[in-house]
């Protein structure tokens, strides 16, 4: 196969159907009317040509549709426009799952530090991992850097910047960076131990060159970035690059039509996110476990050779369903608690570390 093949569901009648994909591969390669396209080579190497389309239960279609490797090449960018440019605007399209060649897989190439890594950095082999968010926005840098410290006191393995925090007034990205980053060194020095920060990176193409040379003299070997607001093409840049471990952050990840396992599972994946963040039912999003175990299973399958990358479920989850969760993903994952911690108050070290507690417990009661 030379070409990646996308699945798209359709929602039309059972007349019109192949007409509906045949209008889709044209709309996402050459724009044009089938007639008008009379370049030999573009009709070779260029033109996207449905390969099947067969009924679902319900009354929709599944529509198989080849485009040729010389469509994007190795550009991610380019990658997001002929899976689902001009057609996302169609309301009657759904984007449900893709597959490429392994030498297209390799040449994304996938996450570069993966599980392992993110493992090899936390100093934890044999249990699943805990992560923290620092929040709220509003809070000053001396605040957050002090939840820092808490959460490193009680043996969180990563804590992270939440994703409201960029660069406001109240809380600008270089102080904040800084602060926690003395904080955490305060715990080394004391504890022995300090968890993985993972700041928020995000901002204009003008910001981001600063911010990222600030973080490689402070040391700083984790990131999370928001694909889907900052760009693909930062994730994947920072993926080739090869210095930090990525959390993918899934903000706007439900704006289009895309299936959640595609895009928070394989195509981030794919650009190099060595984790995926993604709401896990039953807390504050209407997901059902069956999305949440298919993302898991496309972020750490074998495929193509591509590192698998951690799951992160988050989103509203409490402490008390630490064993289910654990029972749900394995222990190859990374449990994300936030809200339910900060109800703690003044007792949030304690809560933390009866969080870190639990999921050590619920290890050993699974498979890993």
């Amino acid at each position: 196969m030379n070409a990646l093949v996308a699945v798209y569901r359709l929602h039309a009648p059972a007349a019109d159907v192949r007409e509906r994909a045949e209008a889709i591969a044209l709309e996402q390669t050459v724009e044009l009317p089938r007639a008008a396209v009379t370049d030999p080579f573009v009709e070779r190497e260029i033109l996207g040509r449905v390969r099947d389309v067969r009924p679902e239960p319900g009354g929709t279609h599944l529509a198989e549709i080849a485009y040729p490797l010389a469509c994007f090449g190795d550009d991610p960018l380019l990658l997001l426009g002929v899976l689902f440019g001009n057609t996302s605007l169609q309301p009657d399209v759904e984007l449900v799952d893709l597959e490429l060649p392994a030498g297209a897989a390799r040449v994304f190439g996938g996450p570069r530090h993966g599980i392992a890594g993110i493992r090899e950095l936390a100093g934890v082999r044999d249990r699943a991992l805990t992560a923290a968010a620092l929040k709220p926005m509003g809070l000053s840098p001396e605040a957050l850097a002090d939840f820092a410290a808490t959460f490193a006191r009680a043996g969180i393995d990563l804590v992270k910047d939440d994703q409201g925090l960029v660069d406001q007034e109240t809380c600008r990205f270089e102080a904040r960076v800084r602060a926690v980053t003395r904080a955490l060194d305060r715990v080394a020095d004391e504890t022995g131990r300090r968890p993985v920060y993972t700041p928020y990176l995000a901002g204009s193409p003008r910001e981001l060159p600063a911010r990222i040379e600030l973080l490689a003299r402070l040391g700083i070997r984790a990131v999370m970035v928001s694909p889907m607001l900052a760009g693909v093409g930062l994730l994947a840049d920072l993926a080739r690059e090869g210095r930090l471990v990525i959390l993918a952050h899934p903000s706007w990840g439900g704006a289009g039509r895309v299936a959640p396992e595609l895009l928070l599972g394989r195509l981030f994946r794919l650009l190099g996110a060595d984790a995926s963040i993604f709401p896990h039912a039953g807390g504050r999003f209407a997901w059902r476990e069956e999305t949440c175990r298919a993302i898991a299973d496309r972020l750490r399958e074998p495929w193509h050779g591509l590192a698998p990358a951690l799951p992160v479920p988050a989103g509203g989850m409490t402490l008390d369903r630490i064993p289910e969760l654990l029972r749900f993903y394995g222990r190859d994952v990374m449990l994300l608690v936030g809200g339910s911690l900060y109800l703690a108050e003044d007792r949030l070290e304690e809560r933390a570390r009866a969080f870190v507690r639990a999921v050590t417990e619920a290890s050993e009661e699974v498979s890993p």
